[in-house]
This record gives C-alpha cells, sequence and structure tokens, in this order.
C-alpha cells in the first residue's frame, strides 16, 4: 500500500499537470459518476490527505480517490499513450490540452462536494505532511490506548495520518522494539522520538521515488532496515531478520536488538 510519501509525490505531479489548467477530456469509469462530465472546468489543486487524494475543480467539486494497495494516477503529455497497465485497469481520466492524468485501479473514486470532504478525510489525525502537523496532538493520540500494540496504533490513521506497513517496520525498528510492544509499554521519550522520527523520513522521502529509511548513500546501499530484509543479517546486531504475516500484514523485524513481544514466523 502506498505511504504517505508516495501519496504527496502522486498528488504534486497531478497538481503540476493539472491545476490552473481547463479540463478538455473527463471520464470517471465507475457505474455511480459514469455520466459525470467535468470537462471546460478549471482544476484548482490536487491536494494529499494521509493517503487521500483530493483534486478540487470549478463549481464546489472534489474528485477523492485512495490508492489502497496498488491503485496509481499516471501522467502523460496529452496525445501520448498511457502505460500504466492494461486498459480495462483505468478508472479516471483527467486530461487537458498539455497533460492527461489516468487513475489505474483505483478502489475508492467519487465525485464530492468540496464542502462535504470532511465526511471522507475528517476522522484523520495529524497529516504528517499537511500544514496541520501537529505532533504534540499525534504523541497523545498514538498513546491514548495504552494496551494496543505499537504496530496498530501506528496503522491508525486516525492517531496520525501517512504511516504504511513499511514505516511501521522501520520505525519499530528505529525505536529498538518489536511491533507487537504495547503502546504503554514504551520508555519514556520513545512516543516522541517515534513521532518525529516518522515526520523526518517522510520529508525526506516525499520528493523522491524510492524509500529510504537508512543513512547509507553508497550505490547498492540498504535503502531499509528490516522490511523486505527476511533470513538477512540485521544491521544493527547481525542477527537474521525474521518476518511474520498476520491479519494480512506483512510484518519483519530483528528478534536480537528489536525488544518485546515475538511471534512465529
Amino acid at each position: 500500500m502506498p505511504e504517505g510519501d508516495t501519496v504527496w509525490y502522486e498528488a504534486h505531479r497531478l497538481d503540476t499537470a493539472l491545476a490552473g489548467r481547463v479540463l478538455t477530456r473527463s471520464d470517471l469509469r465507475v457505474p455511480r459518476f459514469a455520466t459525470a462530465d467535468l470537462t471546460g472546468r478549471r482544476v484548482l489543486d490536487v491536494t494529499p490527505r494521509g493517503k487521500h487524494l483530493l483534486a478540487r475543480v470549478e463549481g464546489g467539486l472534489t474528485l477523492h480517490s485512495h490508492l489502497r494497495m496498488d491503485g496509481a494516477w499516471r501522467v502523460y503529455a496529452t496525445g501520448e499513450r498511457p502505460r500504466g497497465g492494461p486498459a480495462h485497469q483505468i478508472r479516471a481520466i483527467l486530461g487537458n490540452v498539455e497533460f492527461t492524468a489516468y487513475g489505474y485501479r483505483l478502489p475508492v473514486l467519487e465525485l464530492i462536494r468540496t464542502a462535504e470532504e470532511e465526511r471522507v478525510v475528517g476522522h484523520l489525525g495529524p497529516d504528517l505532511l499537511g500544514p496541520d502537523w501537529d505532533p504534540a496532538e499525534a504523541v497523545r493520540r498514538l498513546s491514548a490506548d495504552p494496551a494496543r500494540t505499537l504496530a496498530e496504533a501506528l496503522l491508525d490513521q486516525r492517531n496520525l495520518a501517512g504511516i504504511g506497513n513499511v514505516y511501521k517496520c522501520e520505525l519499530a525498528f528505529l525505536a529498538g522494539v518489536t511491533p507487537w510492544l504495547p503502546v504503554g509499554d514504551l520508555a519514556p521519550g520513545v512516543p516522541e522520538r517515534l513521532v518525529a522520527t516518522a515526520h523526518r523520513l517522510l520529508e525526506e522521502n516525499k520528493e523522491r521515488p524510492g524509500m529510504r529509511t537508512t543513512a547509507t548513500r553508497r550505490p547498492g546501499g540498504e535503502r531499509l532496515h528490516v522490511y523486505g530484509r527476511e533470513g538477512r543479517p540485521c544491521p544493527r546486531c547481525g542477527t537474521p531478520v525474521r518476518k511474520a504475516e498476520l491479519a494480512d500484514r506483512v510484518t519483519y523485524w530483528c528478534p536480537g536488538c528489536q525488544k518485546g513481544p515475538q511471534r512465529e514466523p
């Protein structure tokens, strides 16, 4: 599932291609909105909110989309053949005289009133990459349920918006605890450091494709500490990284230097 920095990057590309330009092509390929026509309207902006994308157009309308596991927006010069996947996977097309954006495999796509955006994003916590970022409020929400595991608390978008499965694993590693440690068992100051680290990592990664959480910059160097590295040595202690699949989520961790409850692979 794309994380908050990936969604921010997608929104930035869409905003650059569409904002301030009048739509000359509009095609929403979902039954409920198949007859909606946005041509002739100017796109005002494309804004990310956590993992949601909000494309606002003249007339008080917003095209709301969510990428979930494998959705994507691709931008091409108008007239260029799209290459984001088979044509039957295209759920939305927004185009102007210069650029055309294609939305592939979008599990959430709806046209709503801009005044009603809170209905779809109002439940979200502080956005790690948004103008409303509030680290103190994020810490308060993250710590509100002491019995909840760190993994559950980090993935809950009502606590802080933008963290996905990769950052969940990487943040737990950087904090030196397993993802299954109850939030209430975190040492004093750790929730604050987790929130600060999450914000820093997403900020560092938002303008480039390919996530990096390590400090290594040499060619071929590891980009991630534990995610996707099952069986390979932990960069901190050398213990083989382990993987567990629980509740439809894949989790990677080091049983040697991450303290707390363990899980069987």
